[in-house]
């Protein structure tokens, strides 16, 4: 245990998220997604977990350290419901909400076609997979900047 640092935050989670630069994405993932075929595509090429947790949890402790990136419009994206792509189901209306506490103000969630969310999520820095059993309960964050603080 580290202090201030969420316990679900594992070393090969923390490795990936320092590793990411600006503009790269994650995908953090339902127990139903193709994490392990879809992770070898990506820039890492392994599959990371944290288990036993549904998505806004493992969301809460990854947004904990990783900020947003202000500079895209999609940098918080979800996986459509097919043929419901306006629907939002509680899974992605919790992480919505801890988007929101995270980065202090109402964050958009964007909508990403199913076929589409899969082509994004192969070119993704890292897939990180959850306990979580609930449909639709796929997103991608793209990784924003911490501004230097003066000394």
């Amino acid at each position: 245990m580290l202090k201030t640092l969420d316990p679900l935050l594992n070393a090969d989670v923390l490795y990936a998220l320092k590793a990411m630069g600006h503009g790269d994405r994650l995908v953090l993932c339902d127990t139903n997604f193709p994490a392990d075929s879809i992770a070898r595509q990506t820039a890492l090429g392994r599959l990371l977990r944290i288990d036993g947790v549904s998505a806004a949890r493992a969301a809460r402790a990854i947004l904990s350290v990783m900020p947003l990136d202000s500079f895209v419009d999609d940098a918080a994206a979800r996986m459509e419901i097919v043929g419901s792509p306006d629907e939002l189901p509680p899974v992605q209306q919790e992480l919505q909400r801890e988007i929101d506490h995270a980065e202090g103000r109402s964050w958009p969630l964007v909508s990403v076609e199913r076929m589409a969310f899969y082509e994004q999520a192969k070119r993704a820095y890292c897939v990180i997979a959850t306990g979580e059993t609930r449909f639709y309960g796929c997103f991608l964050f793209t990784k924003g900047v911490i501004p230097p603080t003066a000394e």
